[in-house]
C-alpha cells in the first residue's frame, strides 16, 4: 500500500534556526531513521521538504468568476506542513509504526487509494 507522510507542526522553522547544532543533527538523524526503516520494509518513493511558509500561496475561488491568490502562511492553520514522504509499505499498522521515528510534533499518515483505469 502506499501512504502519503506529512509532517507538521507549529514554528517548525523558527526553532530550527534557533536549534544547537547538536538538536539539529538529531532531527536529521531522526529523518535518516525513518529513510532506513522504510527502505528495510518497503520503498520511499518521494521526499520532499518544504520551504518557508511566507513562500507558499493558496489558489481559492472562483470568486466573482476569478480566482483568488493568497499568500501564506495561512491565519486559519496554527501548524504548518513542512514536508511529505510518498512511501510504500505493507499496510497501515507498518506506516503508522514507523511515522513514530520521525522528529516532528504532528505525523499524519495517509492511505492512497489506488485508482485503476477501466476500458
Amino acid at each position: 500500500m502506499r501512504f502519503l507522510v506529512l509532517l507538521s507542526g507549529e514554528g517548525h522553522f523558527d526553532r530550527w534556526a534557533a536549534s544547537s547544532d547538536a538538536e539539529r543533527q538529531e532531527f536529521l538523524d531522526r529523518l535518516r531513521a525513518f529513510r532506513e526503516a522504510v527502505s528495510q520494509r518497503g520503498t520511499v518513493l518521494r521526499e520532499e521538504p518544504l520551504e518557508h511558509p511566507s513562500t507558499r500561496r493558496r489558489l481559492t475561488g472562483p470568486v466573482g468568476g476569478e480566482r483568488v491568490v493568497t499568500a501564506g502562511p495561512y491565519a486559519e492553520s496554527v501548524e504548518q506542513l513542512n514536508g511529505a514522504y510518498l512511501v510504500e509499505l505493507p499496510d497501515l499498522a507498518t506506516a503508522l509504526e514507523l511515522a513514530g521515528l520521525l522528529p516532528t510534533p504532528v505525523v499524519d499518515v495517509l492511505p492512497v487509494l489506488a485508482l485503476t483505469e477501466q476500458s
